[in-house]
C-alpha cells in the first residue's frame, strides 16, 4: 500500500476517534464536533482510496464530488453514496451559529462515518 495512503487513513481513524470520544461524553458534549469529525473521516477515507490509485486528489470537501472521482477507479463505491449524504453538509453547516446539531443527528453522523470507514478498509484490503 501507498505510504500517502495510509496516512489519509491514519487522518480519517483520527476523525472518527474524536467524533467517537465526543459522542461518548457526558459532560457537555458538542454534536456539532461529531457531526464535522464524522465528515471529516469520510472525507479522508474517499481521499485514500484516490491516493491508492495514484489520482490527483482536489483540495475540496464535497463528498458527492469526491465519491464522483472515486468511482471512476472503484465503482463499487457508489455504495457509499446514502451514507456520503447523511455527511455532506457538516463540513460547514454546524462551524458557524445558527444552527446547531441534535444527539440523534451527531448518532446518525457517526454511524454513517463507521458504515464508510468499513467498506474502505476492506477496499484498501485493512480488515
Amino acid at each position: 500500500m501507498n505510504p500517502l495512503t495510509l496516512e489519509w487513513v491514519e487522518k480519517a481513524e483520527g476523525d472518527l476517534h474524536v467524533a467517537g470520544r465526543e459522542l461518548r461524553t457526558r459532560k457537555m458534549p458538542n454534536y456539532d464536533a461529531v457531526c464535522f469529525h464524522a465528515q471529516q473521516c469520510a472525507e479522508k477515507y474517499l481521499k485514500a482510496i484516490l491516493q491508492e490509485y495514484d489520482q490527483r486528489i482536489p483540495k475540496i470537501h464535497h463528498l458527492a464530488e469526491l465519491l464522483t472521482l472515486v468511482t471512476k477507479v472503484d465503482p463499487t463505491c457508489q455504495f457509499l453514496l446514502p451514507d456520503l449524504d447523511v455527511l455532506e453538509d457538516y463540513a460547514v453547516e454546524f462551524r458557524y451559529p445558527g444552527l446547531i446539531a441534535e444527539k440523534g443527528e451527531a448518532q446518525s453522523a457517526f454511524e454513517a462515518a463507521q458504515r464508510v470507514r468499513m467498506f474502505v478498509r476492506q477496499r484498501l484490503g485493512l480488515e
